[in-house]
């Protein structure tokens, strides 16, 4: 796996989350203060246990959390140094921002060209087709090519999520959100999928932020990290260095050191460091 890429701290990153707080209804409070920055080119990891607050800050940057009566109370987002603080989703679309949900959303009735193709459409306008948005998709994937006359509902897990990473190429994203890419898939396809994620980063130039419970394997191709606990940061570093930390060895990775056992810990609480 290639060694990660340093951040520029000096260049305006692609995302930004100033201290920013996501309350739903008005009452629940799901994310508290959150500080995080996705620089051009990078991709960015969001670790944390479910109800972290991991796909709630996804949904706030695509403009889906709107819709699911989310609002940042407090703090900023930015997106390409623009204040999109509770914009809509059809603008952040606009604006070359795409979102694959979990669970794998196709048209389980459509067949997999016509799943393709609805990465052409943007405000039920049909962008104007070339045959290169589907030879990009069948150069990362070209599994689909031979299932292309096949209902979406009748491929696998592994295919399903291959078509809608497809999908989202074929809409020509600038950001790209990632929620838990890797659930339900048996581990040698969830590899080769990090794996192909990996090279449409570096070989496109697409931005991501890959929110998964799959520490191990979202780190190995990040550049850069950060855990979530309770809605709150409690620790970020570069993927490399911190993958290497004790904390994320012992409840991510399945390792301990010697004076460190797993069945020794009563809680699960990640020491904070403040930078």
């Amino acid at each position: 796996m290639s060694k990660a890429r340093r951040r520029d701290t000096h260049e305006t990153p692609v995302v930004e989350l100033d201290n920013a707080e996501i309350v739903y209804d008005r009452h629940f409070l799901a994310v508290q203060g959150v500080s995080m920055k996705a620089h051009e080119g990078e991709i960015v990891a969001l670790l944390g246990p479910n109800g972290a607050g991991k796909s709630t800050i996804l949904k706030m940057i695509s403009g889906i959390g709107r819709t699911e009566r989310g609002e940042v109370t407090r703090g900023s987002i930015h997106y390409e140094g623009d204040d999109i603080t509770n914009a809509k989703t059809k603008d952040m679309v606009d604006r070359g921002v795409t979102h694959i949900l979990e669970g794998r959303r196709v048209f389980p009735d459509l067949t997999v060209e016509e799943n393709l193709r609805c990465g052409l459409y943007r405000e039920g306008r049909r962008l104007r087709y070339d045959e290169s948005d589907y030879e990009l998709a069948f150069e990362y994937f070209p599994q689909l090519e031979d299932l292309l006359d096949v209902n979406a509902g009748y491929t696998s897990g592994g295919e399903q999520q291959m078509l809608v990473i497809a999908r989202a190429l074929i809409h020509r994203p600038k950001l790209l959100l990632l929620d838990e890419p890797s659930l339900g898939l048996a581990p040698q396809l969830v590899q080769d999928i990090f794996e192909t994620m990996r090279e449409i980063n570096r070989k496109e130039d697409i931005t991501m932020i890959v929110a998964d419970q799959n520490a191990k394997r979202t780190l190995e191709i990040a550049d850069y990290g950060y855990v979530l606990e309770n809605g709150q940061i409690e620790l970020h570093d570069p993927a490399d260095e911190l993958a290497e930390r004790e904390e994320i060895k012992e409840f991510y990775l399945g390792a301990t050191s010697d004076e460190s056992r797993y069945s020794d810990v009563r809680h699960y609480k990640i020491r904070k460091r403040y930078n």
